[in-house]
């Protein structure tokens, strides 16, 4: 992760921790351990950065965590020798990370089973590809670094196929849209992300609207690309965000943003047979999409 440091004379674990995900503690360690540069030099934690400073963060760096097995229930769509298809509620982590140490995907599905991949290491069992914590849906879980790797390369070349449900705020007027928009940090806040030309990289999303009710749109979203926050960016860019996401838009975390992962299809890495999966909506977001319909009547 490349930054531009926007202030001055500010103490640069304090800064680094007020813009990223991490804490002041693991940036204090990261530049301890030479994992953060300043114009290509290590720096100590209590560095005053200057306007314009160059700042490298090695994302690769994992914080030591304590991994505990915890009796989590798992909705389970389907389980076999090699990989696990998992219906994530809104609101679940998908792995234990900087403040989430606790109470993930991860740390139910090590309580579940000892047979998970390690490709992507100790605090990432199992994890091919990820769902935001608000985003509720169909996941898919490796069980062996075999059908991990056979995956990860379906994800790179497409031919894993998702489709999401979304709630937009506003009432889109075209039936169809291709958003092809480049997606980077967001140059104010590296907490998020943005529609920018700057260390962005491609991302295409293909929209189909479903219904419109009043002062809302529901749609169904294929994604060509997978960037971080990807839907959430576009649908925020197209002036049409997705409702009660809690960054992006005016939402809070009491259900999370309006946003499922409702299908996926793949081929079985190992035994090469077509698998389609479809998640219904969740209760609170079907229960207000009845709401919404009675209201148009």
């Amino acid at each position: 992760m490349k930054i531009i440091a926007n202030e001055n004379q500010k103490r640069i674990d304090k800064y680094l921790s007020e813009i990223t995900d991490y804490s002041r503690s693991t940036i204090q360690k990261m530049l301890n351990e030479g994992h953060i540069l300043v114009n290509n030099k290590p720096v100590k934690a209590n560095y005053q950065i200057i306007e314009n400073d160059e700042i490298i963060i090695n994302e690769d760096f994992n914080e030591e965590i304590n991994l505990k097995a915890e009796d989590i229930k798992l909705d389970i769509v389907y389980e076999d020798e090699d990989l696990m298809v998992i219906n994530k509620p809104s609101g679940m982590v998908v792995h234990p990370g900087n403040g989430n140490t606790s109470g993930t995907l991860v740390n139910a599905l090590i309580h579940y089973t000892n047979k998970l991949s390690d490709t992507n290491g100790d605090i990432r069992p199992g994890i091919i590809h990820q769902l935001d914590k608000d985003t509720s849906g169909l996941m898919l879980v490796a069980k062996n670094n075999k059908a991990h790797e056979l995956l990860a390369k379906g994800f790179q070349n497409k031919t894993i196929k998702r489709e999401y449900i979304a709630l937009l705020v506003g009432e889109l007027k075209t039936d169809t849209a291709r958003i092809e928009a480049p997606i980077g940090r967001d140059t104010t806040d590296r907490k998020r992300m943005m529609v920018t030309d700057k260390n962005a990289k491609e991302a295409k999303t293909n929209l189909i609207v479903l219904k419109r009710y009043n002062g809302f749109t529901l749609v169904k979203l294929k994604l060509e690309t997978g960037r971080t926050h990807q839907i959430r960016v576009h649908m925020k860019y197209i002036g049409y965000p997705v409702y009660n996401d809690p960054v992006y838009a005016k939402g809070d975390d009491e259900f999370g943003q309006f946003l499922h992962s409702a299908r996926l299809e793949f081929i079985h890495p190992i035994k090469k047979d077509t698998l389609v999966f479809e998640s219904p909506l969740p209760e609170k977001f079907n229960n207000f999409l009845e709401e919404l319909a009675t209201i148009n009547e």
